[in-house]
Formats: structure tokens, C-alpha cells, sequence
């Protein structure tokens, strides 16, 4: 049995497998999920994408995991063992991640549409400016492949993984930007530091007022200066004793003079 072409055999039935809400028509209900599947149809792959949504809507994908850059689905088809079907997209740098955060922190209205579940369609032209896009633009940027024995791209089981990670993308924009890689704890908290607001330099410390000193004491002595000795009282005549001696005629001159000195002492 194989799954090479449709209608050669059936699927095998499978329990608690993953469904689409959609039961009929189109899967995609936001525009950045119809977005996405329509990239695919231009690519080519319109006709065999709806191979597989018969598939998405019988619950034949067993398990769906996100991770950046990587899709990867195990979906039963016709042999008993489930295939694994990938879905690749080529992820922005760091760099790249950088320029995209502080053009989406110079808007408030994307943090705030993405955190209510909604993602303005504007969010394209900022990727735009920056030279990037959020969907892939060409078979380049994205790589399918399964381990079924069908060598066309996509499968049915690809087919049924595309339809399904629509459908998540519609429950939760950010899906998207993981893919891309960046996650959604990490791109809000970027987000949130990017907008924190600088706070204000602190002014330089004023200088301490000094009171002016009361006028009664402004000649007093400041207090801990040190006291000066008092000078040792000189007598009138203690400058005679500092001369050399001199005598005339046998008597002293400094003796003469001494009780002139003492006479202009007096007050």
C-alpha cells in the first residue's frame, strides 16, 4: 500500500488525532493565515495543498511541534507506522531581530495588538523597510520534506501540516514570529525594555546652607582655636641690658640712663 497517488488507498483511521475547526471551505479566518497559505499557492502548490486538507480535517495528524526555524508534524496515512513531515522557514539573526524590536518598540499599537491576539497588517510594512518579510517570499526561504514514498512537494501529509499550522497561526499571531525565531516571552520582555522609560539624571547635591553667625559673637574666637600665650611684661629699662656696655669717664652709660627709662615707663 502506499499513498502515491490519491484515491489508491485509504488512510488508516486514527484516534484523537489532531482536527481543524473549519469542517468546510476556506481553513484560514485572520488575514495573517490566509496570508501564509496564500504564499504557498504562489509558489505553486494551490492544487496539492487541498489534497491534504481532507487529511487535516479527519484527524490523521497525530502531533504538531513549533520551534524556531522548524515544523514538524507526524501524520497517518495508509501504512500503519506514522510519516514525519517537516516544514522549514529560514529564521532572521540576532542582528536582524534587533532592527526588528526597536521598530516595533517605536509603535506601541504592535505590542499592544499582538498581547490582545492581533496582529495590524501594517506589522508587513516594518519588515518591509527593514528589507526583511515576515512570510516567506520564495521557495528559498522554505523547505518541505516527508518520509512518505510520494516525491511530490507537498504531500498529503505536508498538505495536512500546512493547513494545521494555519490554523494555529490564527489562534496565536506570535506562532508566527517564533517561527521566524523569536519567541513570545523574549520578543514582549525586548519590547518592554526598549519602552521602559530613561529615568532622569539626578541633579548634583546643593551645597549645605550655612547660617549666618549671630552678630554679637561674629568677632568671638571660633570655638577649638588655640589660645595664645600672654606675653611675659618687659620693664621700661630691659632694652639697656640688650646693648653693649659702655662706660665713660669711668662710669657706666647704661647705668646713667636707667632711671631715665623707668621715669618714661610710667603711665
Amino acid at each position: 500500500m502506499t499513498d502515491r497517488h490519491d484515491g489508491a488507498s485509504r488512510p488508516a483511521r486514527v484516534e484523537g488525532g489532531l482536527t481543524l475547526r473549519s469542517k468546510h471551505g476556506d481553513v484560514a479566518r485572520t488575514w495573517w493565515s490566509r496570508r501564509f497559505l496564500e504564499v504557498l499557492e504562489t509558489f505553486g502548490m494551490g492544487a496539492r495543498l487541498r489534497r491534504g486538507r481532507a487529511y487535516a480535517r479527519t484527524g490523521q495528524v497525530m502531533s504538531l511541534s513549533l520551534s524556531t526555524s522548524l515544523v514538524v508534524a507526524l501524520v497517518t496515512g495508509a501504512r500503519p507506522n506514522p510519516y514525519r513531515a517537516r516544514v522549514g522557514v529560514r529564521k532572521f539573526s540576532d542582528e536582524d531581530w534587533g532592527r526588528i524590536e526597536h521598530a516595533l518598540a517605536d509603535r506601541a499599537v504592535f505590542a499592544a495588538k499582538l498581547l490582545a491576539g492581533d496582529m495590524p497588517p501594517e506589522i508587513e510594512d516594518v519588515f518591509a523597510d527593514l528589507g526583511l518579510a515576515l512570510f516567506p517570499t520564495s521557495t528559498r526561504e522554505l523547505t518541505m520534506d516527508c518520509t512518505c514514498p510520494d516525491w511530490e512537494v507537498p504531500c498529503k501529509h505536508l498538505a495536512a501540516t500546512c493547513y494545521l499550522l494555519a490554523e494555529s497561526f490564527d489562534t496565536d499571531p506570535f506562532a508566527i514570529l517564533e517561527w521566524r525565531g523569536r519567541g513570545r516571552e523574549d520578543l514582549l520582555d525586548r519590547l518592554r525594555e526598549l519602552r521602559a522609560p530613561i529615568p532622569p539624571e539626578e541633579p548634583p547635591a546643593a551645597e549645605p546652607i550655612t547660617e549666618p553667625e549671630p552678630f554679637d559673637t561674629f568677632w568671638t574666637r571660633p570655638a577649638g582655636t588655640p589660645v595664645p600665650d600672654e606675653p611675659v611684661a618687659r620693664q621700661p629699662d630691659a632694652v639697656l641690658d640688650e646693648l653693649t656696655p659702655l662706660v665713660l669717664d669711668g662710669r657706666s652709660v647704661t647705668d646713667l640712663l636707667r632711671p631715665l627709662y623707668r621715669d618714661l615707663g610710667r603711665p
